[in-house]
């Protein structure tokens, strides 16, 4: 039997890779067992046992840089938490005996994963980003090997680890690794035309400078005539602007069968199918499913996150001609409707993105996570 312990947490971006990875063994090891080290508050917590994997929680937190009064007593817990964490992590491995540990990001990984590998059990980590996170950092010289997303990520970490390092891409969602709809067929399964389609999406939460555009464009088509499906998710955090927003624009969905706004895209798969032109941030997930569809993009990175590393994540993308990326402070108005009118309007150049996007992706990534996971094992 394989023992597998599995860490990562904070956000969606670093627990679902872990479970991509255990179902990944799981295939090649069906005896495998699992067990996940997550934060006992963190969404990690719902996500994993959802899907029926064990749960240990281990009280970590981030520290804040910058400092306010409750950003010091944030610190304050966080330094109380890391001198029990050790503590934590040992019993952890002890009772569970792992064959190997594997962190995927976010702090809570860091105790772990460091505590295995000074007990000498195998330790793996897998990098999300094209601009490694600090956990990654920190842990590099203590893990046996580094899975990559991007290669590009190995040029920003330490000359002296960049030998354990192995591109395997990220594992995506099944729907999109599973047999794909045509566009054609996909614009039927959501009752659109055969004209050229738009999606727009900044991820489950929203993005305001993503709902920006979308209502910019919607305004343009309707006012201009011009022909064009748009999909828009506005996300859970904006529905009441948004909707007041259309309202202003004197925009009425009900005589647009071709506009389909909603809160949440639950059949992402199916649309970035159906879609000509991709309109996103740049978390390295939605970045792999574009290129698993091979679709050119308009890319806008969020700007609140550290390093500012959907940045560098969307630099690759548009260094490989696949997309157009826009610092969100350099979007003044009327920007993303006319890159929009550029592209719809020259078809050559749209399929040509789309074509280099398509090449960007890493169709045989659970073979690489599995080999870098037996070699680590030895």
């Amino acid at each position: 039997m394989l023992r597998v312990i599995l860490s990562g947490g904070g956000s969606a971006g670093h627990v679902n890779p872990a479970l991509a990875i255990a179902e990944i063994i799981r295939e090649n090891r069906p005896d495998a067992e699992f067990l996940y080290v997550g934060t006992p508050n963190g969404m990690e917590h719902r996500l994993v046992e959802s899907e029926g994997f064990r749960f240990a929680p281990m009280k970590v937190a981030g520290f804040q840089r910058k400092l306010t009064p409750k950003n010091i007593a944030r610190n304050i817990k966080a330094a109380s938490y890391l001198l029990t964490a050790d503590g934590r992590a040992k019993k952890i491995i002890r009772d569970f005996k792992p064959d190997i540990v594997i962190g995927t990001g976010g702090y809570v990984c860091g105790p772990i994963v460091r505590k295995a590998a000074k007990m000498g059990v195998k330790t793996l980590i897998h990098e999300q980003n094209a601009f490694p996170g600090l956990t990654t950092k920190l842990l590099s010289a203590d893990v046996d090997r580094i899975m990559l997303t991007v290669g590009k990520a190995a040029e920003r970490l330490d000359e002296g680890v960049r030998e354990k390092c192995v591109v395997t891409g990220l594992p995506v969602r099944k729907g999109f690794s599973e047999e794909k709809m045509s566009k054609s067929e996909a614009k039927r399964a959501l009752g659109l035309d055969d004209s050229v389609c738009v999606l727009s999406t900044g991820g489950s939460l929203g993005a305001r400078a993503i709902n920006e555009a979308a209502l910019e464009l919607m305004e343009w088509y309707i006012r201009d005539g011009v022909k064009v499906n748009h999909i828009h998710s506005f996300g859970k955090n904006n529905r009441e602007e948004f909707e007041r927003r259309l309202a202003e624009r004197g925009i009425d969905l009900s005589s647009h069968p071709n506009f389909i706004v909603k809160e949440y895209i639950d059949n992402m798969s199916t649309c970035m199918a159906a879609a000509d032109l991709i309109i996103s941030r740049c978390g390295m997930g939605a970045l792999t499913e574009i290129e698993a569809e091979g679709k050119a993009s308009i890319l806008i990175p969020s700007p609140y996150l550290a390093e500012n590393h959907q940045y560098y994540n969307g630099l690759v993308l548009q260094s490989a001609g696949a997309a157009v990326l826009y610092e969100q402070k350099d979007i003044t108005p009327g920007l993303i409707t006319e890159t929009v009118r550029g592209l719809i309007n020259d078809p050559h150049a749209l399929n040509e993105m789309s074509a280099h996007a398509g090449e960007q992706f890493i169709k045989d990534t659970p073979e690489r996570i599995w080999k870098a996971i037996e070699e680590t094992l030895g």
